[in-house]
């Protein structure tokens, strides 16, 4: 069988997601700015809602774009 591989926030032992670190969570987006799923992102269902409540936050206040021009 095959390993499912780590959890990257977990990994580098991060706290908490944080919604001002637009390069983090700019990796947990694919070309069309959508959210992964967690199966693509190898994120654990806690990281995985802690990344989309960021990405949603940092959407909001403009340091992340909703949509692709």
């Amino acid at each position: 069988m095959a390993r499912r591989s780590r959890c990257l926030i977990c990994k580098a032992k991060m706290a908490e997601v944080d919604y001002k670190d637009v390069t983090t969570i700019g990796r947990y987006l694919d070309r069309w700015n959508k959210i992964s799923p967690a199966s693509r992102n190898n994120n654990c269902s806690r990281h995985q809602r802690q990344t989309e409540t960021a990405i949603k936050r940092a959407r909001f206040l403009g340091l992340l774009p909703f949509t692709v021009r």
